[in-house]
């Protein structure tokens, strides 16, 4: 049995005593739905990285297309934009076949290099000149996110096995820390938060909670590192990055929805809003510790 499926054996039986703690001892709706919610997304990405390489990237790349879905749905669009959306959509495959055949190379510049060059000419030849900045930012901004930064978890699964870890316990590594940061921060700032950090952004956030959380994740970083090739010092310093732009990835999706107007993204899952409510700490830690792998390791 693999380190991976014994870890998530762990995280289930822990997360089953928190559900009967919850459900006979509490009678708090918010804490029963986030658990609920906790439920969710750990059998979604269980399956996600059991699953062979083909039907994996198919698995995330589906993610990335409800995330992008789910962004183009709540942003202010035109008949005339949805064109160039369709071309958005349409870069999803490429990206993912790029992982899937580990071309690190096309992978890294698809989106970034060709798409933000296509689309803005895609929109030249629409002709319409009116809001052609903001639409073409708007469009290559959740490109970037939902699309480029997401499909690094299905590049992680293609990473040649280092020092006993596969890419399968990265992936679990990285989004076992991201949920518990997510957490974390919750609870700290609930029990200890006094000190309002972006009052403006995203009110509930903390002095409180986002320390509490950084320190508290280094330890797992350190304590689930066998999951990884990490010396000590290196685990320390993924939980670094992983608290640290997970709480950014959290804000910065925060500010969007604000700019919007909408508590939520979504109510796919009771208690964590829609798929942008789910991943908005992933697409900013997925490209940064995957590139903190590479660098260290490949």
């Amino acid at each position: 049995m693999g380190a991976s499926m014994l870890t998530l054996y762990l995280l289930m039986a822990i997360l089953s005593v928190a559900t009967a703690i919850i459900y006979f001892e509490f009678s708090t709706k918010e804490l029963k739905d986030r658990v609920n919610s906790w439920w969710y997304i750990l059998v979604f990405f269980s399956v996600g990285i059991m699953l062979n390489t083909t039907l994996a990237m198919f698995f995330f790349g589906f993610l990335s297309f409800l995330a992008l879905k789910e962004y183009f749905t709540l942003i202010p669009s035109r008949l005339t934009d949805r064109r160039v959306m369709f071309y958005a959509y349409l870069a999803i495959p490429f990206q993912y076949y790029f992982a899937g055949i580990s071309w690190y190379g096309m992978f890294i510049i698809w989106i970034p290099v060709y798409l933000f060059l296509l689309l803005p000419f895609r929109q030249v030849l629409i002709g319409d000149t009116k809001g052609f900045l903001e639409n073409t930012a708007r469009v290559q901004w959740g490109l970037m996110m939902f699309v480029f930064g997401l499909s690094h978890l299905a590049y992680m699964l293609t990473l040649p096995e280092v020092n006993g870890a596969s890419g399968k316990e990265l992936v679990l590594y990285l989004v076992l820390l991201t949920a518990f940061n997510d957490v974390l921060q919750y609870l700290w700032g609930k029990s200890f938060g006094k000190h309002k950090i972006i009052p403006k952004v995203s009110p509930n956030k903390t002095v409180e909670g986002f320390v509490g959380a950084f320190f508290s994740i280094m330890i797992l970083a350190f304590l689930f590192s066998y999951l990884t090739p990490f010396t000590w010092y290196e685990a320390l310093g993924a939980g670094v990055i992983i608290s640290a732009f997970g709480f950014v990835g959290d804000v910065v999706i925060s500010m969007i929805k604000r700019d919007i107007g909408v508590k939520d993204s979504g109510n796919l899952i009771p208690g964590h809003g829609g798929v942008l409510d789910r991943v908005d700490s992933l697409v900013y830690t997925a490209p940064l510790f995957f590139h903190y792998v590479y660098y260290l390791y490949y």
